[in-house]
C-alpha cells in the first residue's frame, strides 16, 4: 500500500472531527454544568463532589473496530478485556479507585456466545481490578448494524478523596515523564490496521493483545513518588495524550529512544506507516505516562521531561 493510503484519515478516522465534535458540543454540555461538577470537558474521566466532599470520576468509551478483527479470529474474550482495560484506566488518570463497569452490547442479531465472551473478558479484568461489574444492556438492532457486525462499550465510576486527586496543576518545568510500557496496539487504530490488512489473513498474536491495566502500576509508582499528572495513551498517540494533563505554559519533549517499541510497530513501518503517522495514531509501547520529579523517577523508565512552553514535542 501506498504511503497515502497507509494513514487513519484515509481509512476514513479523522482525529481533526473528534475534536470539532468535543467543540462543536462544549456549550450544549457546560449547559447542564452543576455545582457538583468538577475540572473542565476534555479529561480522561468526569469528576462530579458527593455530599461529603469525595469525587466520582466517570469514563465511557468502546472497542471499537477491533472487535472486527477480534470476531474473526475468535478473541472476544480478550476484546472484553481491553474494554474494561481502558475504562478503568482512563479512571485511573485521576487517581480514583475503579467501583463498578456498566456495559452494553448491540448487534443486528446478538450470539449468546459471543456476548459471555466479551463479558467474561471484562469480568476477568473487573476481578483483577476490585471493581464490579453491575449490569448493562444487550440490544438487537437490526437496521442500525449490518449481519455480523458487533459493538461493545462500557461505562466506568471511580472514587477518589480530594487529596488524592490527580489533575495536572501541580506540573513543573523539568519534571520528567514516566513511560509504563503497552502491550502492544491496545484498541486505538484498527480502521487503519483493516485497511491495511484488507481481505487477507492476519497475525492475531501480534495486533490482538489485550489491553493493559495499569491501576497497579499507578498504585506502585504513588507510593513512593508525587504523581502529578497521569495520562491514558489512546487515540491521538503520546503527543495528543500527554498535552491534555499539562497545564498552560508547560509543554513536554519525548525522547523516542529511551523504549524499544513492540515489533508491531515494525509490522505498521513495513506496511508503509510513516513515523508521523505512527507517533500521531498509537501508542508506540507507551500506554500510560506519569508526570512526577525527577527526585522521584528512581527505577523508574523515564521518556521524557516538561519544559517551558505548549505542547508535546520529540527530541528525535
Amino acid at each position: 500500500m501506498d504511503d497515502q493510503g497507509a494513514t487513519y484519515e484515509a481509512a476514513g478516522v479523522s482525529l481533526a472531527t473528534a475534536d470539532a465534535v468535543v467543540e462543536r458540543l462544549a456549550a450544549a454540555i457546560e449547559s447542564t454544568r452543576v455545582p457538583a461538577v468538577r475540572g473542565e470537558l476534555g479529561g480522561f474521566s468526569g469528576l462530579y463532589a458527593l455530599a461529603d466532599g469525595s469525587l466520582l470520576a466517570a469514563s465511557t468509551d468502546g472497542v471499537g473496530t477491533k472487535l472486527v478483527l477480534a470476531r474473526q479470529a475468535g478473541r472476544l474474550r480478550d476484546a472484553g478485556a481491553d474494554l474494561a482495560a481502558h475504562c478503568i484506566n482512563d479512571v485511573s488518570t485521576t487517581g480514583a479507585d475503579p467501583l463498578f463497569l456498566l456495559d452494553y452490547v448491540a448487534a443486528a442479531a446478538v450470539d449468546l456466545e459471543e456476548v459471555a465472551e466479551l463479558v467474561e473478558g471484562a469480568a476477568s479484568v473487573c476481578r483483577a481490578a476490585g471493581c464490579a461489574i453491575l449490569g448493562g444492556e444487550t440490544a438487537e438492532l437490526p437496521g442500525i448494524y449490518r449481519d455480523g457486525e458487533l459493538d461493545f462499550a462500557g461505562t466506568c465510576v471511580g472514587l477518589v478523596q480530594p487529596g488524592r486527586l490527580i489533575d495536572g496543576s501541580l506540573c513543573r518545568p523539568e519534571d520528567v515523564v514516566v513511560g509504563f510500557l503497552s502491550s502492544g496496539l491496545h484498541a486505538n487504530g484498527f480502521s487503519l490496521v483493516r485497511r491495511l490488512i484488507g481481505e487477507g489473513s492476519f497475525d492475531a498474536d501480534l495486533l490482538l493483545r489485550p489491553t493493559r491495566l495499569y491501576l497497579d502500576d499507578v498504585r506502585g509508582l504513588r507510593s513512593h513518588a508525587d504523581v502529578r499528572a497521569l495520562a491514558h495513551v489512546t487515540g491521538g498517540g503520546i503527543t495528543g495524550n500527554l498535552g491534555r494533563v499539562l497545564p498552560p505554559g508547560v509543554g513536554a519533549r519525548i525522547d523516542p529512544g529511551a523504549w524499544q517499541r513492540p515489533r508491531v510497530y515494525t509490522w505498521l513501518a513495513d506496511m508503509g506507516v510513516g513515523e508521523d503517522e505512527l507517533r500521531r495514531v498509537f501508542n508506540l509501547g507507551i500506554g500510560m505516562c506519569a508526570v512526577v520529579p525527577a527526585t522521584d523517577a528512581v527505577d523508574a523508565l523515564v521518556i521524557g521531561r516538561l519544559e517551558e512552553g505548549e505542547g508535546v514535542r520529540w527530541a528525535g
